[in-house]
């Protein structure tokens, strides 16, 4: 097995893109609707919180009740409830994938056939099934989704891509878009900017 094959075992599948979940075409899984339904509001606390564990998910209790101004066992309590609500729902590493090996990285447009819910849903069951996704965002515009792709090579990534493409009436094209440099932007997160909810 090469090098770059074994670190692909390392490159997990991202979650779904949240911002579909009331779509029709979404079906809620019971474990999903659960947690869902059990979501709390949060403070600006709750917000600090998430947002430092986004930048570094091995933070010390300490430090980072230190961060947003609160002592330690508070913070680990607000930290269980964000975890339990489902807010938080998992720490995981940044790789250097460059420094692991050769993979090559693609980006994907897909347009799917039709968009009946019957569609949908197969094609979001299919992408389940493919370990070399590591991202899905389904998308407004011109076409229905964005793919983010980590194969060992280029013919890995066209082996990859017929799987989904020759599955019967789903997608009716796509364009690929590969890669050629990334770099890194530093130790942001996404909520750095977020308001406070009202």
């Amino acid at each position: 097995t090469s090098r770059s094959g074994r670190a692909l075992r390392y490159v997990r599948r991202s979650v779904y893109d949240v911002s579909i979940a009331n779509h029709p075409a979404c079906n809620f899984q019971d474990g999903d609707r659960a947690i869902a339904e059990a979501m709390i509001k949060f403070d600006a606390i709750d917000l600090r919180i998430m947002a430092e564990l986004e930048k570094q998910g091995r933070m010390t209790n300490s430090l980072l009740a230190e961060k947003v101004g609160l002592t330690p066992s508070p913070c680990l309590t607000r930290v269980t409830r964000l975890e339990k609500a489902g807010y938080i729902t998992g720490y995981r590493a940044k790789l250097n994938l460059s420094a692991i090996g050769e993979l090559v990285t693609v980006f994907t447009e897909i347009t799917l056939q039709d968009r009946r819910m019957a569609t949908v849903s197969r094609f979001e069951q299919k992408l389940k099934t493919i370990d070399e996704l590591c991202e899905c965002a389904r998308v407004t515009g011109d076409c229905d989704y964005i793919l983010k792709f980590v194969t060992r090579s280029v013919a890995h990534y066209c082996e990859t891509i017929m799987k989904i493409v020759d599955e019967g009436s789903l997608v009716d094209r796509y364009f690929s878009y590969f890669v050629v440099r990334s770099f890194n932007l530093g130790d942001r997160g996404y909520l750095d900017e977020l308001e406070q909810p009202a």
